[in-house]
C-alpha cells in the first residue's frame, strides 16, 4: 500500500512547510509557547508550538516483531499504536530552527513505550508498499495525512529516540550537516504497553528547539501540556448526562478575506481554550466541534457551575480583551451556554440542550445586542434554567446586569425565555 509523498509545498524563510501537513484546528490539543528562559526583557524568544491529539489504534500480539512478542508481557496487557503530531510556528526573524526535541511522559499509570520509532520507514511503511506487520496495521488504522508526517525527506534529519522501554520517551532532530533546514511540522510514532482495565492514556508533552543565527538561542515549554484520550475500545462515557454547551462564533465573519479568516479561526479557538483552561477544564477533556466562524463544546460531566461559569467567561473576555489590544483587527464574539441532557452520538451530540444553545446563539436578541452595543467585545445568552440555577447566585457577571429576552423561532417550534449579557451595558 504505497503512500506517495505530498508535493504541495510552501517555501518561507525558514523552513519547507507541507500544506497538507499542517494540523488542522479540530487535530490541535493545545496551542503553547516556548520561550527562551535564559534571557531578559525585550531579549526575549518566543516561538509557538501546537501540540496535536493523541491518535491511538490497536494493534494486535501478532502485528508486534518476534522479539517483542517473545518478551513477557504483564498480564491482560494490550498494544496500542500511537502518532503525535506537531506543528511549529515560522522562526523568529533572524533565526532558523538547528534542533528540535519532543517528549512525551506517560507518568506512573503504568503505561510504556515499548517501540519507538525514528521513521514510518522504520515502521515498516515504504515508499513503495508495506514492509512489516506493523506497518500494515498502521497503515489499515491511521490518517495518511498524520502516518505520512513520519515520511523521510530531504528538508528533514532523521530523527534518533529516546526510551525506548520506559514510560518517558521522545525523537530529537539536529541539522548536522548545516545546510538543511528543519521544517514546521512533525509526526512521530510509538508503541505503546498499557495495563490490563485502563481506559484512557493520559501524560504531558515537553518540547524543545535549538535557533541558529548570529547566537544560538535555545527555547522551551515552561509548562508541560497534559493529554488524556480514551483507548481504543472503552466505552468514552457515551452515556446520556447533564452537561453544560458552549457555542461561540465570530461577529462579521463572511466579510473579510480568507487570509484574515483563517487567522479568526485561529484566534478564536485559542481564545475559547483559555476560557475553558480558566474555567479548570483540561483539553483533553473536551473534543470542540470547529464550525468555521464558530466552536460548539460539551462540557465534561460534574462541573461545579456556580464555580466555572463565571471563571469560563471571564477567561473568555480576558483572552478577547488582550488579543484586541495587541491586533490590527478587532474580534467580536457572540456566546451562549445552554444546560441539559445530552449523549455523544456516531456523528456528534444529541439532545435538546446541544440544538437550544444554537438557537440562542443565532437569535435575533443577541444578534440585535450585538448591533445596539458595538462597543462591547462580546454578548453571551443563557437561558432562563441557567440564569436561574446559576447566574442568580454569583456576583460576576451581575445578576442585575442580565437582561430578559423571548428567543421564538417558529419554523423550527422552538420557543425559549433566556437572559442576555453586554458587558459594559445597563440593564
Amino acid at each position: 500500500m504505497p503512500y506517495p509523498e505530498k508535493r504541495d509545498q510552501l517555501t518561507v524563510a525558514d523552513a519547507s512547510v507541507h500544506l497538507d501537513e499542517l494540523l488542522r484546528t479540530d487535530e490541535v490539543l493545545s496551542d503553547a509557547q516556548l520561550t527562551d528562559s535564559g534571557s531578559r526583557g525585550d531579549e526575549r524568544l518566543r516561538v509557538g508550538v501546537r501540540f496535536g491529539r493523541p491518535l491511538l489504534y490497536p494493534v494486535e500480539e501478532a502485528d508486534l516483531p518476534p522479539a517483542l512478542r517473545r518478551r513477557s508481557a504483564p498480564a491482560g496487557a494490550r498494544w496500542l499504536g500511537a502518532l503525535f503530531a506537531f506543528d511549529l510556528d515560522p522562526a523568529p526573524d533572524g533565526y532558523r530552527y538547528g534542533g528540535a526535541g519532543f517528549t512525551v511522559d506517560l507518568g506512573a499509570a503504568g503505561a510504556t513505550a515499548v517501540m519507538v520509532h525514528a521513521s514510518a520507514e522504520q515502521l515498516g511503511v515504504l515508499a513503495d508498499g508495506i514492509a512489516s506487520p506493523l506497518g500494515d496495521r498502521a497503515a489499515r488504522t491511521a490518517p495518511a495525512s498524520l502516518l505520512g508526517r513520519l515520511r523521510s525527506r530531504d528538508d528533514r534529519p532523521p530523527a534518533w529516540t529516546t526510551g525506548a522501554q520506559s514510560p518517558r520517551f521522545g525523537w530529537r532532530y539536529r541539522d548536522r550537516r548545516g545546510t538543511p533546514l528543519l521544517p514546521r511540522t512533525y509526526g512521530v510514532h510509538a508503541v505503546l504497553e498499557v495495563p490490563a482495565g485502563q481506559r484512557e492514556l493520559t501524560g504531558a508533552f515537553e518540547a524543545a528547539l535549538d535557533l541558529t543565527g548570529t547566537v544560538r538561542r535555545r527555547v522551551s515549554t515552561t509548562e508541560r501540556i497534559p493529554f488524556s484520550v480514551p483507548l481504543p475500545g472503552a466505552d468514552p462515557a457515551r452515556a446520556a448526562a447533564v452537561r453544560l454547551c458552549m457555542a461561540a462564533d465570530i461577529v462579521g465573519y463572511s466579510s473579510h478575506s480568507p487570509a484574515v479568516a483563517a487567522r479568526l479561526q485561529h484566534d478564536l479557538v485559542r481564545i475559547l481554550a483559555q476560557g475553558r483552561s480558566a474555567a479548570g477544564v483540561t483539553a483533553g477533556q473536551v473534543a470542540p466541534q470547529p464550525q468555521g466562524d464558530g466552536q460548539f463544546t460539551v462540557l465534561p460531566v460534574g462541573l461545579d457551575e456556580a464555580e466555572a461559569v463565571p471563571r469560563l467567561v471571564h477567561g473568555i473576555a480576558g483572552a478577547l480583551a488582550a488579543r484586541n489590544a495587541a491586533a490590527d483587527l478587532r474580534m467580536r464574539l457572540r456566546v451562549a451556554l445552554h444546560r441539559g441532557l445530552v449523549r455523544e452520538a456516531d456523528n456528534g451530540w444529541v439532545g435538546r440542550a446541544a440544538t437550544a444553545v444554537h438557537r440562542l446563539l443565532d437569535s435575533e436578541p443577541l444578534r440585535d445586542a450585538v448591533r445596539l452595543h458595538p462597543a462591547a467585545d462580546y454578548v453571551l445568552g443563557v437561558p432562563d434554567v441557567l440564569y436561574a440555577d446559576v447566574v442568580s447566585t454569583i456576583d460576576d457577571p451581575p445578576p442585575a446586569a442580565f437582561r430578559p429576552v423571548t428567543v421564538d423561532i417558529p419554523a423550527k417550534g422552538f420557543r425559549e425565555r433566556g437572559w442576555i449579557y453586554v458587558p459594559g451595558a445597563a440593564a
